[in-house]
């Protein structure tokens, strides 16, 4: 039974002309079935039935080898650890397809009435691997596809489980990749075992309605054909009735008769060019009376889901009306395949690009939300950006922007600018004056009312707001207003819950402790710990117990010694061990880190310190932590010296802040970031704060090389027109 599943497999591949690997898609079948020997399903079938039926819905999206070979292997993490050897899958399929296996192992079930922390990191683990590799999140569509095609086999309850799980979280998920045969298929499995009652009598009033009108859509498509041809217009035209969910969702969620539902029928034209979709519409149109209001230019105004598309209601034969959607070739294989159609039609960089643009969501969802501490609201971001409709409004120029279904003039302001929303003091929908937190309808024209004396937003507004961008935006406002107050009152609130502690620490001490506990609740520095704690984005009894941990492991573990650089005695040289870039003296495979609190660089002169538990700091000789010795212990002192390749590895390998003394204009950060572009050199973190009224601080940190290429980048910043001073600074 199973080689006759591989067989239709690769019937497909080859009937595709595509340039797959079968010989690696063999060596895949073959390893899962061996990984899954003696693995049943609920059905009694050999478990092997599943990654082999996975792997064919895969290859009918279009995916890649590497894709197909996933599919095959998708469960074995899981499922089969105890056999499984990661260094062999490597080393036989490659770390791509391993990355990809261990990402869907990481997918686990998504509750939705969980709102604890660790279910909101699985979230967020789900939304991260869509954005480092979408074909993840496809595999995962393949797998539970066939997991519902076959739910039966399991008990009831756990039947209503999956198929609410399905409901919620796959198909809208389907749906916002554009993957609509999917999204559809798991609408209708999940509701034939939701609501079995109500899907047998929608099914039995589609079947009741279609038997007495049978030929109508074959009449309609030869009528329609016979006029395109007149037009000299190559076309195909194909037919269908509306499915099963859609016809429930509208007469139970839009309290709807059966008779009320006009697109019941549809007829599909897909012409070769966008021209042609314009002149089949008035044909269609020449032929038929239009439905008023009925007429949706999705080309024009595509769906944020990349939906292409023409939608027309016209009145048919005996006053049946019908939807006519006319399309191209390639927006009909979007809406089919949606983000999958990529691979399906397109290959090489231009795919890759295509993916990435269409993809720019997921990012900004795990962009937006990075920040977000409290689980209630992370979900409840989730419903609203990714779980929900969209719904489309005009600016006064007559610009289309989509919101979430619930969005409202908030929402609006923050999604055409920043500033806009931070300049808010009012609205207009349709040209009247309404509160801002008016909801808003498809079709409204909103202007928003901003003041340049506007003090920015309100609190209140992230009670009001609705959009994750919306609310990270006002977030950001409130934190980057006050931030050096804010930092001032952070720091306190953390310093005087150490020193209830009641045990001596150093100043080195506590910026370990403070770093490892920023680091462990998600913030990039402890500047934006301070920060948060200041505006009060987080309490300092949130993070008191990891506080508290970090405090016992580093006073307990480390020691600062009291001695002055210049007077280390350094024994002669005797072994050498390469380790991260530096050399070290008589220590062989220790850990080597290079300290935060001067980040040294190749090129820097530099010293080794034994710490207690975290192998060899290295910091640089003049360092104010190694020079403002505590006690005499220069046995734990060590000769540390760079490598001579240390340059030669990734650029982004060494960190280096630059402090930078500035003009304060408007467009100076931006030609800042400009310049290090265009030197391809990567920033990983910006802070800025008043120095005085007219001038700034900006604190930069880069990926550099070393002391020679972190020197070339200041003088190309020093060249920058009101930069005042640029000086080598602290993380």
């Amino acid at each position: 039974m199973a080689e006759i599943g591989i067989d239709k497999l690769f019937d497909t591949l080859k009937k595709s002309g595509k340039n797959y690997d079968f010989d690696k898609i063999q060596r895949a079948y073959e390893y899962a079935k061996e990984l899954h020997e003696g693995q049943f399903r609920k059905s009694g079938e050999e478990y092997i039935i599943h990654p082999i039926a996975v792997a064919e819905i895969v290859a009918s999206f279009g995916l890649d080898t590497d894709s197909i070979c996933s599919a095959f292997l998708h469960d074995t993490l899981e499922d089969c650890f105890d056999k499984v050897d990661l260094a062999k899958m490597k080393k036989e399929f490659g770390q791509d397809i391993v990355d990809i296996v261990d990402g869907l192992t990481k997918l686990v079930r998504i509750h939705f009435d969980d709102k604890d922390e660790e279910h909101m990191e699985n979230l967020r683990k789900m939304f991260l691997a869509m954005a480092k590799d979408i074909r993840v999140i496809i595999i995962k569509l393949a797998d539970r596809l066939h997991n519902m095609r076959t739910l039966q086999a399991q008990p009831e309850g756990k039947r209503r489980t999956i198929a609410l799980e399905t409901m919620h979280v796959y198909a809208p998920l389907a749906h916002r990749l554009g993957m609509q045969r999917v999204k559809q298929e798991l609408e209708n499995l999940s509701l034939s075992y939701l609501d079995p009652i109500g899907y047998a009598e929608v099914s039995h009033d589609i079947e009741t309605k279609y038997g007495s009108n049978k030929d109508f859509i074959e009449n309609t498509k030869l009528q329609i054909k016979d006029k395109m041809n007149e037009a000299g217009i190559k076309c195909e035209i194909t037919g269908r009735v509306k499915s099963v969910y859609s016809v429930y969702r509208k007469m139970y969620r839009q309290n709807k008769s059966f008779d009320e539902i006009y697109d019941f029928y549809a007829v599909r034209i897909i012409v070769d060019t966008e021209l042609e979709c314009y002149t089949a519409l008035g044909i269609i149109h020449e032929i038929y009376n239009s439905m008023p209001g009925r007429f949706k230019d999705y080309i024009s105004i595509p769906k944020p889901n990349m939906y292409r598309s023409l939608h027309t209601t016209v009145i048919g034969r005996g006053g049946i009306p019908f939807e006519v959607q006319i399309r191209t070739w390639e927006m009909h294989h979007v809406a089919e395949y949606g983000i999958a159609a990529h691979w399906k039609y397109k290959s090489g960089d231009k795919a890759n690009e295509d993916i990435s643009q269409k993809l720019e969501w997921i990012s900004k969802l795990v962009e937006n939300e990075s920040s977000v501490k409290d689980p209630d609201e992370f979900l409840d971001a989730l419903k609203i950006d990714i779980f929900q409709d969209e719904t489309f409004v005009f600016t006064p120029k007559g610009d289309v922007v989509p919101l979430p279904q619930g969005s409202n003039c908030i929402d609006f302001a923050y999604h055409i600018h920043t500033e806009v929303g931070n300049r808010m003091v009012g609205a207009k929908v349709n040209g009247i004056i309404v509160p801002i937190d008016r909801v808003l309808e498809n079709g409204d024209i909103v202007e928003v009312l901003t003041s340049s004396a506007a003090k920015g937003p309100s609190r209140d507004w992230l009670k009001i707001a609705k959009t994750s961008d919306a609310k990270s935006k006002i977030r950001q406002w409130f934190k980057k207003e006050k931030y050096a107050d804010n930092v001032i009152e952070g720091k306190s609130q953390i310093l005087n819950e150490i020193k209830r502690f009641g045990k001596a620490f150093t100043e080195d001490q506590y910026e370990q402790i403070v770093t490892a506990t920023a680091s462990r609740i998600g913030m990039n520095s402890t500047d934006d710990l301070y920060n948060m704690l200041g505006y009060g984005g987080i309490s300092i009894t949130k993070i008191l117990p990891k506080l508290r941990d970090e405090f016992d492991k580093t006073v307990k573990e480390f020691e600062v010694p009291i001695t002055n650089a210049d007077q280390i005695k350094i024994s002669k040289l005797k072994t050498t061990k390469n380790n991260g870039g530096v050399i070290v003296d008589d220590v062989d495979g220790c850990q080597v880190k290079f300290a935060k609190c001067c980040n040294p660089l190749p090129g820097d002169n530099i010293v080794g310190f034994i710490t207690k538990g975290f192998g060899i700091s290295v910091h640089k000789n003049d360092c104010p932590n190694i020079l403002r010795a505590m006690k005499e212990d220069t046995d734990r002192f060590v000769r540390v010296k760079w490598c001579s390749d240390a340059s030669d590895s990734r650029e982004d390998k060494f960190e280096a802040t630059m402090k930078i003394y500035a003009q304060d204009r408007i467009s100076m950060l931006a030609d800042i970031s400009g310049a290090l572009a265009d030197m391809r050199v990567s920033i990983q973190q910006i802070n800025t704060q008043k120095a005085s009224a007219n001038i700034s601080i900006i604190y930069i940190t880069i990926g550099c090389k070393n002391l020679m290429h972190f020197n070339s980048i200041v003088s190309r910043i020093k060249s920058i027109k009101g930069v005042e001073d640029v000086q080598r600074g602290n993380s």
